[in-house]
């Protein structure tokens, strides 16, 4: 019989005994493995300890893009923030949902007879959703126009937004992002100042003046009277230094520069957010119809709808979505992202909101056997914070998209390290250079404050092709190099 001390004892020893069983498992199963797989284990976990992780939290997960099998995981089923990662669920659904050769429309409406020349009512711009629309576009309608005999319109013109919900910006945009171009408003007619297709911005440039004492020269793209300038910028001698802000006021487009440029100095740029894009859009178009000497008798109204009696006069149509997939990836353009996710439910619920078109998303995931239930997403982008996605839940994905008919496109979309050319590296241009992952690495970047995340496929020295996801978060400081070192170590793999 045991004394009141030994049981007590006993029961500590037992108790001891079942936590530490799990990792004498967990270590035997490792020295089951291939001493090759083994050793891949270590070193990936070894750059997983380092000291910049302290506080932090790390998911990985490696896959042969063969079989699926797991080779290795790190918290894989930890649901973490992705940041831009989410742009693999979006492409993967969009390209799925809507196919390669999806193209978004834009029509000019006439609601009224045409008579001598004139549109006797008024015309319409009804915008589908194309992100890429620029200023030469609304100058292509507005010759199209000409050419169908129109030389005046003697009603109003007018912007149709409302091939999606007006609702602009996603729920977890903050304050302080709105008026930057990364968080831009989506709108169903908006437009895009160069063929980075950042729709909804502007470019805004401030150059020295002449002299020192004048303002600063500045300059938009595109032109328009759509914002307004504020411009409190003074020219300073050269030797003094360059201190230039540009910033939209929230609620308004008054877009306000300050501060000062040397007389010799470089210019200060940045892309701005407007606020109602649909309004840039309608200036342009407005703009254009001036140039090819359309009259126009009523004014510019935001906020309309083409009644059914209206009929098409002319279109246009956007590159397909296969060709959209190159800015959208390699830029990491949040504005394509969130767009693909309303058209999706546009198309498949007709409701171009993002709760209709992220279960489309969902269903997708579904559908090809990823664990959507363990996921939140917010947004298509991944700009909110809120998302959370697990590693293993990425690295099927990528698994299971390489049996899909337009995988090619999907590859070829996503940045490759190493190499210089923007619109072929994007976002992993200036990585892994001069390493075994140079041009070999082909992944999605994400990047958000306290979370980065990299993830793809990359081929492995015995020739073996592997898929990752790396989701870093609530670190502090810089962790970008420890995702570029498992790549590397991935590519340097000879098991």
């Amino acid at each position: 019989m045991f004394s009141q001390k030994g049981k007590q004892l006993l029961v500590v020893f037992l108790a001891s005994f079942l936590l530490v069983a799990p990792y004498q498992s967990a270590t035997q199963n490792e020295i089951a493995a291939s001493p090759e797989e083994s050793s891949l284990s270590a070193q990936l976990t070894t750059i997983l300890n380092d000291e910049k992780l302290e506080g932090a939290l790390a998911g990985v997960s490696v896959r042969s893009a063969d079989t699926g099998e797991e080779m290795y995981e790190y918290n894989g089923d930890l649901r973490l923030k992705p940041a831009s990662n989410m742009k693999l669920l979006t492409a993967a659904a969009a390209l799925d949902t809507l196919g390669e050769e999806y193209t978004f429309p834009t029509e000019v409406l006439g609601d009224g007879e045409v008579k001598g020349g004139k549109l006797h009512g008024d015309l319409y711009l009804k915008g589908k959703g194309d992100p890429t629309l620029m200023k030469e576009d609304f100058e292509e309608l507005a010759k199209s126009l000409k050419q169908e005999g129109i030389r005046e319109v003697k009603g109003d013109v007018i912007a149709d937004d409302t091939w999606y919900d007006d609702v602009r910006l996603s729920e977890d945009i903050s304050w302080n992002d709105e008026t930057n171009y990364y968080a831009a408003q989506v709108s169903a007619l908006t437009a895009a100042p160069n063929k980075d297709y950042d729709a909804g911005t502007v470019i805004v440039a401030a150059y020295p003046g002449e002299d020192e004492g004048d303002q600063a020269d500045i300059q938009v793209t595109p032109e328009t009277e759509y914002i307004q300038v504020v411009n409190q910028t003074e020219t300073v001698a050269a030797d003094q230094p360059k201190d230039i802000s540009i910033t939209r006021e929230h609620g308004t487009n008054n877009v306000i520069i300050e501060g000062t440029i040397p007389v010799d100095g470089t210019r200060s740029r940045s892309w701005v957010a407007v606020s109602e894009p649909s309004g840039l859009a309608l200036d342009l178009f407005h703009q254009a119809l001036k140039e090819e000497g359309i009259k126009v008798k009523g004014e510019q109204k935001l906020d309309g709808k083409a009644p059914a009696s209206a009929e098409q006069v002319t279109s246009i149509e956007s590159m397909p979505l296969e060709e959209l997939l190159i800015p959208f990836m390699k830029l990491s353009n949040n504005g394509h992202a969130e767009v693909l996710v309303k058209e999706m439910g546009k198309v498949v619920s007709d409701e171009g909101s993002w709760e209709k078109g992220l279960d489309v998303v969902e269903n997708y995931l579904t559908d090809i056997g990823v664990d959507a239930d363990t996921m939140r997403l917010r947004d298509g982008s991944g700009m909110s914070h809120v998302n959370m996605v697990p590693a293993n839940e990425i690295s099927e994905l990528l698994y299971k998209v390489r049996s899909e008919e337009w995988f090619d496109e999907y590859l070829r979309s996503l940045p490759v390290a190493g190499n210089s050319e923007r619109f072929v590296g994007g976002t992993l241009r200036y990585r892994m250079g001069d390493t075994v992952a140079d041009e070999n690495v082909q992944a999605k970047t994400g990047s958000l404050t306290g979370v980065t995340s990299l993830s793809g496929y990359v081929t492995a020295q015995n020739g073996e092709r592997l898929i990752f996801s790396i989701l870093l978060n609530n670190y502090l400081g810089s962790v970008q190099e420890i995702e570029d070192e498992i790549a590397i170590t991935l590519a340097e793999y000879e098991g």
